[in-house]
């Protein structure tokens, strides 16, 4: 059953050395903007949920529609709306976080290409709403964590099957996830059944154990040649965003079939 209005925490801000952050009532951080740089992509895990970029061809990065579940502070949604032009949903469940970001993180009001959608991710992604974007999202970005941030609410293989009916041909979903080692594993394992050991990769954890799972549909991880190229164009395009692409060749992972002894 999903919390009411009452169960969910409050969106709480704090500000340390000219960044802020968001919490959900606890010391967790949500989401991070740098004030006097409010472009540049501030943390290190949300900047690898970006590496998702890396599977795109570059002169494709504009189309498409770009689908984000789990608003956190809005960075990655003005960067598919503002940087990338792209048309834009988000679905996050907690009204507060949404009046947080509009207030404290420059997310826009819904139109020019915006829609933000109160609702719990699980739900939306099964509905009529979801159906009608299903085979033409190019990017999904998935961060669906609660106030304790201690594993996925939304982890099911059921739902990562969603995920992918969501992505166009080519098109790629970026999860966050982030927990001990064993939830790590069993996430990872769901992903690859949902989409295919040859669909996964995943970068290098973050210090704060963050890792992000890249999956795709019916695409395929470029040459080493292309994707040097590929990163190259991504740091001169986004130099304000801060986004360090070509050290995010060093982090990939390729997903390795377990076999038996």
């Amino acid at each position: 059953m999903s919390p009411t209005p009452d169960d969910l925490p409050p969106a709480t801000i704090s500000e340390i050395d000219g960044v802020r952050y968001l919490h959900l009532g606890t010391p967790w951080v949500q989401g991070a903007m740098r004030i006097a740089r409010p472009q540049r992509i501030e943390l290190d895990y949300v900047q690898r949920m970006l590496a998702s970029l890396l599977w795109r061809d570059t002169a494709e990065l504009g189309e498409g529609h770009a689908v984000q579940l789990g608003l956190g502070a809005a960075t990655i949604t003005r960067f598919t709306l503002q940087a990338l032009e792209l048309p834009t949903t988000v679905v996050e469940l907690n009204p507060e976080v949404v009046s947080a970001c509009r207030a404290w993180f420059r997310l826009p009001a819904d139109g020019h290409g915006l829609r933000t959608v109160l609702a719990d991710a699980g739900r939306w992604i099964v509905s009529s709403g979801a159906a009608k974007l299903a085979g033409e999202v190019s990017l999904l970005h998935v961060d669906l964590y609660d106030h304790e941030a201690a594993a996925p609410v939304l982890d099911d293989e059921g739902f990562y099957a969603a995920c992918r009916a969501l992505l166009a041909p080519g098109g790629v979903m970026a999860v966050n996830l982030f927990g001990r080692m064993s939830s790590y594993a069993a996430s990872h394992a769901r992903i690859v059944s949902a989409f295919g050991a040859d669909q996964v990769w995943s970068m290098r954890a973050t210090r704060e154990g963050n890792t992000v799972v890249v999956a795709g549909r019916e695409t395929r991880l470029p040459d080493r040649e292309t994707l040097k190229l590929r990163a190259q164009a991504l740091e001169d395009r986004f130099m304000r965003q801060g986004l360090p692409a070509t050290k995010w060749l060093r982090m990939l992972r390729t997903h390795r079939p377990e076999t038996s002894a």
